[in-house]
Order: C-alpha cells, then sequence, then structure tokens
C-alpha cells in the first residue's frame, strides 16, 4: 500500500507540472501556432494561386503562340501564291514577247526572203540582158586572136 499512496502523493506533485504544461501547450497554441498555420495556409494558398496563374497565363500565351503561328503559316502561303502569281504573270509576259519576237523575226525573215528573190530575179533579168553582149564579145576577142594587153603583163 505504501507504494500506492507514494505513487498517489507523486501524482499529486506532478498535477501542477501538467497544469503548467498543458497551459503552456495552449499559450504556444494561441500566440505560435495559431498564427503561423495561418500564415502557412495564406502561403499556399497564395502559391496555388499564383500557380493557377501561371498555367492560365502559359497557356494563354501557347495559345497565343499557336495563333500566331498559324497567322505567320497563313501569310506566307499568301506570300508565296503572290510570288507564284507574280511569277506567271512574268513567264505570260515572257511567253507572249517571246512569241511576239519570234513574229516580227519570221515577218523580217519573208520580207528579207522576198527581198532576195526579187534581187535574184533582176539580176537574172540583168545576167539575161547581158549574156548576148558578152557572149558575142568573147567570140569577137576568140575569133580575133589572143593580144595581151599593153603595159607589160608579159615581159
Amino acid at each position: 500500500m505504501e507504494i500506492l499512496r507514494q505513487l498517489g502523493d507523486l501524482f499529486l506533485q506532478a498535477v501542477p507540472t501538467v497544469i503548467i504544461v498543458f497551459l503552456f501547450y495552449l499559450l504556444m497554441r494561441w500566440a505560435f501556432f495559431t498564427p503561423i498555420q495561418k500564415a502557412m495556409a495564406e502561403r499556399s494558398a497564395k502559391i496555388e494561386g499564383a500557380r493557377a496563374e501561371a498555367a492560365a497565363v502559359e497557356a494563354a500565351a501557347r495559345q497565343d503562340l499557336d495563333n500566331y503561328n498559324a497567322a505567320l503559316r497563313k501569310a506566307q502561303g499568301e506570300i508565296y501564291l503572290e510570288q507564284e502569281d507574280a511569277r506567271q504573270a512574268v513567264l505570260d509576259e515572257r511567253a507572249k514577247n517571246l512569241k511576239a519576237q519570234r513574229s516580227l523575226a519570221r515577218k523580217e525573215v519573208d520580207e528579207a526572203k522576198k527581198r532576195i528573190e526579187a534581187e535574184l530575179a533582176e539580176a537574172r533579168k540583168e545576167v539575161e540582158r547581158q549574156t548576148p553582149e558578152l557572149a558575142s564579145a568573147i567570140a569577137r576577142g576568140i575569133l580575133e586572136g589572143s593580144n595581151p594587153p599593153r603595159g607589160g603583163a608579159r615581159q
């Protein structure tokens, strides 16, 4: 029994310490832990809000980038079409100019052929007109004998 009495005394002596520790716990909870937990909760809420906001901004930026790239591809496609149209127009103009130059050259060649044919016909007429005179001069020269030209061609 003595042990029980000693244990009872020990518990009675420990009650004020337990009460002081409990009061110290309540004081620490009220003065320290509750404000820190509140600050940590606010911090966590702000961090989550900032993360959500950053994710929204990133998604918006990604969407803007996708829109920009789509607009850029569209603009490049339009520019390529315009360049192709301009190139085709230049090629068409070049083909038209070549056709016109060929036609002009063909016309000039035809005119030159006609001129040459006319000159040839004129030359034939002239040769035919001069043929009897030349033939009689050659025949006269052969019949008269060949007289050496004067001026010392023979020595």
